[in-house]
């Protein structure tokens, strides 16, 4: 009997874990190219489910500018209502609780004059399997050991996509500065070059004519 019932608690945990990674909603993860401003919506489903959102500014269209002026971001609820505004950021992240379910906005706004690239994730989960399983003396301890495995995927799946986007804004930003220190070398030099072609061309009049006046 106690067999049987160490193999139905290991097979419990097993369909339990098994249920958590079923149930973990992937994120809503995209790149996109803002000119002015850019709008996209989230269906939070269930209230007191925690979101977690982030964005990075990949890259500037721009050769010779760098800016570090950054995208605004506001969040608005289902009713139109204001949760929560980012302004003038590059790089952000930010969590809050569902209030009210239904379609939550997400509206990016670009004041530069250059059409930036970002990097936007929502990530939310929802899990049901505690309203489905009998919360006796076996099932308790198993289901808070599920919930602890259940945050640590979460957050290392949320954190590992905003780290890579972090990663190839700034290899755009070092190749962008190479980019530019190189350009502003080859003109140097060019502008270099040019004043002492100048200066040899100036000297050799100036010799000619010393040497023309002294034959005279």
């Amino acid at each position: 009997m106690e067999f049987w019932c160490g193999g139905h608690v290991a097979l419990s945990l097993v369909l339990v874990g098994f249920l958590v990674l079923c149930q973990l909603e992937g994120s809503l993860g995209l790149r996109f190219v803002i000119d002015r401003e850019e709008c996209f919506s989230h269906d939070a489903k269930y209230m007191g489910d925690t979101i977690h959102v982030s964005f990075v500014v990949i890259k500037v269209d721009s050769t010779w500018h760098y800016t570090e002026d950054g995208v605004d971001l506001v969040i608005k609820g289902p009713g139109g209502e204001q949760i929560h505004d980012i302004r003038g950021k590059t790089s952000e992240k930010y969590e809050f609780v569902v209030q009210k379910q239904g379609v939550h906005q997400f509206c990016f706004t670009n004041k530069s004059p250059y059409h930036e690239t970002v990097d936007f994730d929502v990530h939310a989960a929802h899990f049901t399997y505690y309203d489905q399983h009998a919360k006796d003396e076996h099932f308790t301890p198993l289901l808070e050991q599920i919930q602890k495995l259940e945050e640590a995927l979460y957050n290392i799946q949320f954190e590992q996509h905003w780290l890579e986007a972090e990663t190839d804004r700034q290899a755009i930003v070092n190749e962008g500065m190479s980019r530019r220190a190189t350009h502003k070398a080859l003109i140097e030099s060019a502008a270099l070059i040019g004043a002492s072609c100048l200066q040899v061309f100036l000297l050799k009049r100036l010799f000619e004519r010393k040497l023309g006046s002294s034959r005279v």
